[in-house]
């Protein structure tokens, strides 16, 4: 409603802006840029300042700039929408950016622990839109809801959600998806029946030499019409950890990162049940090529492996989680 009742088109350069609920210690406004026209979102903070050096972020259909629009040398953040950008998605980033903003300062965060907020905020919506902003692909989906499900285990035997949520790394792109304690969970997914393909990506993926003990999670899944869907883990998760604001806002930034936003839960209507979960501790018996076990001059390496003729005990999420010195 803001932005419908403003206009930017103004030939100088230039502001029109509307306030909005303030975050705080924060200035909100919505605003139009001119002479593009372009919506944003400005925020004005009232100490903190900026490096000319440090680096905003900037997406596909956003960017973050810097802003005076009182002429005054406040710090002034403008979220700002590209031409080429989606509207809607646009919108719905800046309602997530704010309500982030919001839920931190219930938590009585200061105006530093909100600019962190905001840029975290917008670099998770960053990563989104640079791996796209279309539905996760089949295959996507079925690796999110299993690393959803040992996230889940990994809550429910009690570790805290905050850290729980904080160590699922996968979407950062880390070598393994949780980093527990002083070691780390690779977690694989399957809708097999018989055997356990599972894909491994690197020579680092199964390599303890830097995070010791190093385990694999083989969670298995059975498509079925009574089971829950991608949407459905969410929720249950959100629901466990809900009133926990530190955990929600970590995990709603986890999941943006890993590609998932609520407006596509209409996109995943397959439904699944958990049939299963293996947890194997990555030893030198286990079947892995690494750095230090192949010829040299191989430099890189996929391969496949059947995680249900690897050796070694299921030790279980509790049995790994006393190992890795998490509970």
């Amino acid at each position: 409603m803001a932005w419908s009742s403003l206009t930017g088109a103004d030939t100088e350069p230039g502001w029109q802006a509307i306030a909005l609920p303030s975050a705080g210690p924060l200035v909100v406004r919505a605003g139009r840029r001119s002479p593009d026209n372009a919506e944003a979102v400005l925020v004005g903070f009232p100490s903190v300042r900026l490096a000319a050096a440090d680096k905003l972020p900037e997406g596909q259909g956003f960017s973050v700039e810097r802003a005076d629009p009182e002429g005054n040398g406040r710090l002034w953040l403008a979220l700002t929408r590209k031409i080429a950008g989606s509207a809607e998605l646009f919108a719905a980033m800046a309602c997530d950016v704010v309500g982030a903003l919001d839920d931190a300062v219930l938590t009585g965060a200061d105006e530093g622990k909100l600019m962190r907020v905001f840029v975290r905020r917008v670099g998770a919506w960053q990563e989104f839109m640079r791996k796209g902003t279309q539905a996760l692909s089949p295959e996507s989906e079925i690796g999110l809801i299993g690393e959803l499900t040992l996230l889940r285990a990994i809550i429910e035997a009690g570790v805290s959600a905050a850290p729980a949520i904080e160590s699922w790394v996968g979407p950062l792109d880390g070598l393994q998806d949780f980093e527990l304690g002083t070691g780390s969970v690779e977690v694989k997914t399957t809708l097999s029946s018989s055997g356990f393909p599972a894909r491994i990506g690197s020579l680092e993926q199964l390599d303890d030499a830097v995070r010791q003990p190093l385990f694999v999670a083989g969670v298995r899944l059975r498509q079925t019409p009574g089971g829950q869907n991608l949407p459905e883990v969410v929720e249950v998760i959100r629901q466990a950890i809900k009133g926990e604001l530190e955990a929600e806002r970590v995990f709603t930034e986890r999941l943006l990162v890993a590609g998932y936003i609520d407006s596509h839960a209409d996109r995943y209507p397959r439904r699944f049940e958990h049939a299963g979960m293996r947890v194997v501790e990555v030893t030198n018996e286990f079947p892995r090529l690494t750095s230090g076990n192949v010829p040299a001059g191989i430099m890189r390496a996929t391969y496949d492996i059947d995680l249900d003729k690897v050796p070694g005990e299921n030790v279980g999420t509790e049995g790994a989680l006393k190992e890795l010195g998490a509970i």
